[in-house]
């Protein structure tokens, strides 16, 4: 099986070396000297990693035949892909590759249908699951313990504890919606004096919860 592990970046220096975006949890094993990776285009590989050295927190790596920043620059935006074992796990326990993440069904801790995983964002500060709804929509679900309580892989589902309006934003709009509706219809049969203190505590309240 093979899984994107990086995004070739701007050429660094005039020797050769690139940045990347990491795309993988392991980037000692992926992105090590010697790793040799297919690309996408496959036009521009496969590469061989010569070297790679982390510089103002970013991974800097350099290949083997590409000498000077004219060609490294040419591998801008290139796709890095290794070829791992469908059946190999992380070694972390609590880890796990995008394929085995991808399509699970996302349900909340009483059964309720949220999606399914369709994609996994890897952002610096957490992983998201980017998660589509039965209605087409989408939403994002950070992937992180307090909120993705389990992963089953058996029975193909992740389970959630979703903060209030992480999953139910348009719901409680709507709901604000129709009590700001209700109170205007209040007010519009009440006593003519009553009508602009009501309008007021109505924008108010729309303001708090926006």
């Amino acid at each position: 099986m093979q899984l994107v592990v990086a995004r070739i970046g701007r050429a660094h220096g005039i020797k050769g070396e690139v940045t990347v975006e990491v795309r993988t949890d392991e980037p000692e094993l992926r992105l090590g000297p010697g790793a040799v990776l297919a690309t996408d285009p496959a036009s521009t590989g496969p590469l061989t990693i010569a070297t790679g050295r982390v510089h103002s927190g970013r991974l800097l790596l350099r290949f083997e035949g590409v000498a000077d920043r004219t060609a490294a620059e040419a591998l801008r935006n290139t796709l890095l892909i290794a070829e791992v074992d469908p059946e190999e796990l992380p070694e972390g326990e609590d880890e796990y590759y995008d394929h085995q993440l991808i399509d699970l069904d996302v349900v909340t801790e009483d059964g309720t249908e949220v999606g399914r995983i369709t994609e996994i964002s890897h952002l610096p500060s957490q992983d998201l699951f980017i998660v589509e709804r039965p209605d087409g929509s989408e939403v994002l679900i950070p992937f992180v313990e307090e909120i993705v309580t389990e992963i089953d892989l058996t029975e193909q589902r992740a389970v959630i504890a979703p903060p209030p309006g992480l999953i139910d934003d348009r719901a409680e709009i709507a709901s604000a919606r129709d009590a700001e509706d209700a109170e205007d219809a209040e007010v519009s049969d009440g006593p003519e004096g009553s009508e602009d203190s009501g309008s007021a505590e109505s924008s108010e309240s729309s303001g708090d919860e926006s």
